[in-house]
């Protein structure tokens, strides 16, 4: 089963217990985090820290965050599943006259 997750900005996050993490975020608000619902950090993000946290607890927490970076992880090995983007690509239409040979007739 997969999870999906927020790479959230966060201004500090330490781990207050085996079971929970303490997140602030550069606005000031605190949230409590389960260690159940933090995937790591994400290392793309090169200005601030960034953690991927999954979205449900997100959406019951006081915490800001963006829905712009998301990533499914899944459950039982905490890694990232691999992103598939699906493309269909549509030939281009060719509107050429077709010289017909008169010696290739028969």
């Amino acid at each position: 089963m997969k999870t999906k997750c927020y790479s959230v900005r966060l201004q500090s996050l330490t781990l207050i217990s085996d079971k929970c993490y303490k997140a602030v975020g550069f606005n000031g608000s605190e949230s409590l985090i389960p260690v159940s619902q933090y995937f790591g950090q994400d290392y793309d993000v090169t200005k601030s820290e960034a953690h991927w946290i999954s979205a449900w607890i997100l959406e019951r927490k006081n915490l800001q965050y963006s829905s712009k970076k998301e990533a499914w992880f899944y459950n039982d090995s905490r890694k990232m599943a691999p992103k598939i983007t699906v493309t269909k690509h549509v030939p281009e239409k060719i509107n050429k006259k077709i010289n017909h040979d008169e010696s290739l007739t028969r």
